[in-house]
C-alpha cells in the first residue's frame, strides 16, 4: 500500500519505528488545517509561522519521547498543542485588562438563548467586518478564539466547545464576555455603532 494511503496511527507507528518518511506524509496531511487556524486567530503570517513551527517542533519531540498517548485523533492533538502556544503567546503580550470570567464551568446562561445568533451577535457579526475587527484583537485569547471560531468559522458553540476542550456553557460564556469588553472597547476607542441597541 503506498505510504500516503496509511492512517495517521500507521504512520506514527511507522515513524516510531525508524521510517523518517512517515512523519512528513503525516505533517504534509495536516499542515494546511493547522497553519490556517493559527494564522485566523493570530492574523500575522510572520508570528503564524513561527507558532506553526513550535507546533511541530513539540510534537515531532512528544512522539521522540514516547508521551504522545493515542487518546484521540492525531490532528486534533496537534491542534491543542497549537492552540496552547498561541494562548502562551498571547499571554506574555496581554496588556488590556478585561472583564474575565472567573467560574467557566458553572452554567451561566440558558444554552437554548445562545444555540443560534441572537440580536447582539448579529450585530457583533456586522460590527466585525468593519471597525470592530480591529478591537477583536484586543480581547482575552480565550474571548478572542471564541468570536473568531464563531463568526470567521461559522462553528456552532457546541462545535466550539469540542475544539477548544470546554464545555458548551464556558464557550457560551466566553462570548458573553467577549461581547460586553467589545462595548467597553467601542466606548473607549469612539467607534460608530451600527445600532444603539448594541450599547443598551
Amino acid at each position: 500500500m503506498n505510504i500516503h494511503n496509511h492512517n495517521d496511527y500507521d504512520l506514527i507507528k511507522q515513524y516510531l519505528g525508524g521510517q523518517e518518511s512517515s512523519l512528513e506524509v503525516l505533517i504534509n496531511r495536516h499542515k494546511s488545517k493547522v497553519y490556517s487556524y493559527i494564522l485566523m486567530v493570530v492574523k500575522n503570517r510572520e508570528l503564524a509561522e513561527d507558532i506553526f513551527q513550535d507546533t511541530f517542533i513539540k510534537v515531532i519531540k512528544s512522539l521522540n519521547s514516547g508521551t504522545y498517548k493515542e487518546e484521540g485523533r492525531f490532528v486534533s492533538w496537534v491542534m491543542r498543542i497549537a492552540h496552547n502556544l498561541i494562548i502562551d503567546f498571547y499571554r506574555k503580550d496581554k496588556h488590556l485588562k478585561t472583564v474575565s470570567d472567573d467560574q467557566t464551568d458553572v452554567p451561566l446562561f440558558n444554552s437554548a438563548k445562545f444555540s443560534d445568533a441572537t440580536i447582539e451577535e448579529e450585530l457583533v457579526m456586522d460590527q466585525i467586518h468593519h471597525d470592530v475587527k480591529k478591537l477583536v484583537e484586543l480581547l482575552p485569547d480565550e474571548q478572542k478564539e471564541v468570536v473568531l471560531l464563531r463568526y470567521y468559522y461559522n462553528l456552532s458553540f457546541k462545535e466550539i466547545a469540542e475544539h477548544t476542550q470546554v464545555s458548551i456553557n464556558t464557550a457560551l460564556g466566553r462570548m458573553r464576555y467577549a461581547i460586553l469588553n467589545l462595548r467597553k472597547l467601542m466606548e473607549q476607542s469612539k467607534v460608530d455603532l451600527v445600532s444603539q441597541s448594541f450599547m443598551s
